[in-house]
C-alpha cells in the first residue's frame, strides 16, 4: 500500500490510526486527488488493516472539511475520479461512473473490518460532512457548521449523503437539511442524533483517542463482526437481520478471542485480544 500522499496523512499507533486530511490551508476541501487518494487508502487499508483495530477520520487545522474545493467546478472535474484504472467501470454513463467511484473514497470507512470515528472541528460542510457520516461514529468539537451545502451549487449530496443522512437522524429531518441546505451547530448535531458526542474544542483529540483506544481494547472478531451485522440490518427484512447476527455470532464463539475474555475473567486480568 502506498505510504506518501499529497493531501493525506496516515499516522499509525499500536492499534489505533489516524487519518488526517491534509489541506489546513484550503480548510481540508476535497479535490479529484483527495478523493482518489483516499480511495487508494481506502482499497489498501480494507484489504489489509494490519494492526488496525480502530481509526480517527480527523481534519488538519482549524477545519475537519469545508467540502468541495470549487476548483473542481472550473476544472472539468465533475466526473469525479473518473478514469481510473481498476479493472471495469460501474455503469454505462460515465459521469455515473465517475461518481460512483468517488464515493468509494467515503465507502470504505462505513466497509472497513474496524471501527472508524470521525473527529470534527470547524466545519463539515458538503463532502466534510459526508464523509463524517460514512464513519461509524461522530465527535463533534463547540462551535462547529455542519451542513449539505449542495444545492447552492445546482447539484445533489451525491458522496453518501441522500442515504446515510436519513439513516442517521430520519427521513424528514435529512429531507429539510438538505432541501434548505441549511447549517447546524453542534449541540442540534447531538439533538438531532447526527453526532455521539460533543466536547469543547480543545478536548476533540483526548475525546477521540479515549473512545478509539476503547474500541481497540475490544475482541477485534466481535467489533467487526457486530458491525457487519449492525450495518447489513439497514438493508434487510428482520429475519434476514437476525440470520446475518447468527452468522456473525457464529465467527465469534469458536474464535481465541472468546477463549481468551473468558480467561481474563475468570483470572482477573485484562484481556489480550489477536483477532484470531
Amino acid at each position: 500500500m502506498q505510504t506518501e500522499w499529497n493531501t493525506l496523512r496516515l499516522e499509525i499507533d499500536g492499534h489505533v490510526a489516524h487519518l488526517i486530511l491534509d489541506r489546513p490551508d484550503k480548510l481540508n476541501s476535497f479535490t479529484i486527488e483527495m478523493w482518489r487518494e483516499l480511495r487508494e487508502l481506502g482499497q489498501g487499508l480494507v484489504a489489509d488493516p494490519g494492526p488496525i483495530r480502530s481509526l480517527i477520520v480527523i481534519g488538519s487545522g482549524r477545519a475537519f472539511s469545508s467540502g468541495i474545493d470549487t476548483s473542481v467546478f472550473s476544472g472539468g472535474g465533475q466526473d469525479g475520479i473518473a478514469g481510473g484504472a481498476d479493472g471495469g467501470t460501474r455503469h454505462p454513463n460515465p459521469m455515473v461512473d465517475g461518481i460512483m467511484r468517488t464515493q468509494e473514497a467515503f465507502s470504505w470507512l462505513e466497509d472497513a473490518p474496524f471501527a472508524t470515528i470521525a473527529a470534527a472541528r470547524g466545519y463539515a460542510l458538503g463532502a466534510g460532512l459526508q464523509i463524517a457520516l460514512a464513519c461509524d461514529i461522530r465527535i463533534f468539537a463547540r462551535g462547529i457548521s455542519v451542513g449539505l451545502l449542495e444545492h447552492k451549487y445546482g447539484i445533489i449530496p451525491d458522496l453518501g449523503g441522500t442515504q446515510r443522512l436519513p439513516r442517521i437522524v430520519g427521513t424528514g429531518k435529512a429531507k429539510e437539511m438538505i432541501f434548505t441546505a441549511a447549517r447546524i451547530d453542534a449541540e442540534e448535531s447531538l439533538r438531532i442524533g447526527l453526532c455521539e458526542q460533543v466536547v469543547p474544542d480543545e478536548e476533540l483529540e483526548e475525546a477521540a483517542q479515549k473512545l478509539a483506544d476503547r474500541i481497540a481494547a475490544q475482541p477485534p472478531l466481535a467489533v467487526r463482526e457486530a458491525k457487519r451485522a449492525i450495518n447489513a440490518g439497514f438493508d434487510l427484512p428482520i429475519a434476514d437481520g437476525l440470520r446475518i447476527e447468527a452468522e456473525a455470532q457464529s465467527v465469534c464463539l469458536p474464535s481465541q478471542d472468546m477463549r481468551e475474555a473468558v480467561t481474563a475473567f475468570v483470572e482477573g486480568r485484562d484481556p489480550v485480544y489477536r483477532g484470531e
